[in-house]
């Protein structure tokens, strides 16, 4: 019985758990350390597009802190300004879907000088002494697609300084009528806008159809682009009237409609090839289809005018 004892005694011993001091515990966690983690596959991050730049943030605080004056420090102001735009929009670009996409290709659209901007003024307000309507072809590649020269280099070519700038000079001046005759109300502006962007799209989406059923491709912009010139001759019809009053307006209005329908006759007779056997066929008549283009821009003219308050 005491052999038995003793014998249980030593299995107790054996399963007991070890005794753990400070100094032991020390040197387990040391060892620990030592051996190196088990790569373990975490997943990636989804990517933040970094809109900060440490560069330019360092270049205001020491135009701030003074250490750049007198001119130096309008030069740097002038410098940062514009990186701080720049890389703005191109964060906003980053973090918008597919804004990047439309920035980068409406970006030739803009691509204008002093030089464009006046030669396209004079086409579009005075299209009947112009010779030459074919756009600057730069590449064509197997396919059959075509690169085109950029604005400043083809005064033929299609822009969307011109159209933005002219549409709010008109909306400024429709403000500017209700505004001398005592009828002003900020609702006006964006009513106006509205009209006139409303107009233009069941425009654009008309000629695109036209172009389908010929059978034609013609890319979106550029028909924004070519039926958004119809604000410059709204703009001087818009002049003409608050001077005269409304039998000037209607007089500049038979002329700038009858200019903006004749470029836009000779502009897209260019783009629809003349033998289309496909369209001829099962299409209808380029020549019809075209002069009804041309139409189009009197009848919106007309209905985009705000001859109201006209004296």
């Amino acid at each position: 019985q005491h052999q038995q004892q003793q014998q249980q005694q030593q299995q107790q011993t054996f399963y007991q758990k070890p005794v753990t001091t400070p100094a032991v515990s020390a040197a387990q966690e040391q060892y620990k350390q030592q051996i190196p983690a088990a790569a373990v596959p975490t997943p990636a991050a989804p990517a933040v597009p970094n809109v900060w730049n440490p560069a330019i943030a360092t270049a205001v605080m020491t135009a701030a802190a003074g250490g750049v004056s007198g001119d130096s420090a309008s030069v740097v102001l002038d410098q940062v300004s514009s990186l701080g735009s720049a890389y703005v929009v191109r964060g906003a670009a980053k973090l918008i879907p597919g804004l990047e996409a439309f920035m980068s290709n409406s970006r030739i659209y803009f691509a204008v000088d002093n030089r464009y901007v006046k030669r396209k003024i004079q086409t579009v307000l005075f299209p009947f002494t112009k010779k030459k309507w074919t756009r600057m072809e730069i590449d064509r590649d197997a396919t059959g697609s075509i690169r085109y020269a950029l604005p400043n280099s083809d005064d033929n070519a299609p822009d969307l300084y011109l159209p933005s700038m002219s549409i709010i000079t008109y909306v400024l001046l429709c403000g500017l009528l209700y505004g001398t005759s005592g009828q002003f109300d900020p609702e006006i502006l964006p009513d106006v806008l509205s009209k006139c962007s409303l107009f233009q799209l069941l425009e654009v989406l008309l000629i695109r159809f036209g172009f389908y059923a010929m059978q034609s491709p013609i890319s979106i912009m550029d028909l924004i682009a070519y039926t958004g010139y119809k604000y410059m001759g709204l703009c001087c019809n818009m002049l003409i009237g608050l001077a005269f009053g409304w039998r000037g307006y209607y007089v500049a209005l038979l002329w700038t409609a009858s200019a903006m329908s004749y470029f836009v006759l000779k502009t897209l007779s260019n783009l629809v090839p003349v033998h289309n056997e496909a369209a001829a066929a099962k299409g209808p008549k380029r020549e019809f289809m075209l002069l009804g283009f041309a139409g189009s821009q009197l009848i919106t003219m007309y209905f985009v005018s705000q001859t109201k308050f006209l004296q």
